[in-house]
């Protein structure tokens, strides 16, 4: 099985005003999540800006992130790009570096049929003994993982999870129909979708908002786990105010800004992403500011 039960953080990546990882940031950014009591990091994917930064740089965030967690809870580091040669070197970098598993973006730009796709994973699960996690996000890449492609993946050895981010929830039932809930994770990307994925099978969610809101986001499976369902759809239904504001510009730069609002110290989205309008930011002020009145934390 994958590391991933539960709620994982989706860590942002904290720049500052140059564009410099912050490490100070960083570190205290993942204290933060697990003192929030979020069930594992993952780092370096889509929040943490992985297509933004070198090699070099997301080796260095990666060990950063492994260090300070120092084993209290697992560590999921994205390992993916947009070629098979360049993804296995990240991913056996990360590996090293004693990741507890891998999450693996389908190759970008370029179209890629799903013989390619499966190709793709096979080869980078080969290249590493650490469980590999298949990353859905279709809108962002163009390229999807169709149901009967990752039935295939699912039977590779070390291939152990999937995270879908389509947001279609009828992709993570077909995933759910067509592998092996005994030895094989699906996990939603989307924060929206959690608790039902929850309710159909899943193993969890990894979580954007969680950079925002950690306590809440845990707590949609602490609460499912414990078996208060009522309390578990509120506090998944609390997030809706902040999930609408994601329309207002990069998804990536505002779940940035709103943890600013809250004085996490995560720094600008790098450029060009990080032009908000004087609007957007008036409205994730007042969401952020009218969600902590109603207790999210």
């Amino acid at each position: 099985m994958s590391p991933i039960t539960g709620i994982l953080a989706a860590v942002a990546t904290p720049f500052d005003d140059d564009e410099q990882i912050v490490e100070s940031a960083l570190r205290a950014h993942v204290r933060r999540q697990l003192d929030a009591g979020v069930h594992g990091i993952f780092a370096l994917g889509t929040n943490g800006e992985f297509y933004a930064q070198s090699s070099a740089e997301r080796a260095d965030a990666t060990r950063m992130v492994i260090d300070e967690v120092a084993g209290r809870a697992p560590v999921v580091i994205g390992a993916g790009a947009a070629t098979t040669r360049e993804t296995v070197a990240i991913a056996q970098d990360a590996a090293d570096a004693g990741a507890d598993a891998l999450s693996i973006i389908t190759p970008y730009f370029a179209a890629a049929s799903q013989a390619e796709i499966a190709n793709h994973f096979r080869a980078v699960a080969e290249s590493v003994d650490v469980p590999v996690v298949v990353y859905n996000i279709p809108a962002r890449t163009g390229n999807a993982v169709a149901p009967a492609t990752l039935e295939k993946l699912a039977e590779v050895d070390n291939i152990t999870a999937v995270k879908d981010s389509s947001g279609n929830f009828d992709t993570i039932l077909q995933y759910l129909e067509r592998t092996d809930r005994e030895s094989f994770d699906v996990i939603s990307g989307n924060d929206s979708l959690i608790l039902w994925t929850l309710i159909a099978g899943g193993a969890g969610g990894i979580s954007g908002i969680a950079n925002i809101y950690p306590k809440t986001m845990a707590s949609i499976y602490d609460l499912f786990l414990s078996g208060d369902s009522s309390a578990a759809r509120a506090a998944q239904d609390s997030i809706r105010p902040i999930r609408n504001c994601l329309a207002l510009g990069n998804p990536n730069t505002v779940v940035k800004y709103a943890a600013n609002v809250r004085e996490f110290g995560l720094g600008p989205a790098r450029a060009p992403f990080n032009a908000l309008s004087d609007e957007a930011k008036r409205q994730i002020e007042e969401t952020v500011a009218g969600d902590l009145e109603r207790g999210l934390a």
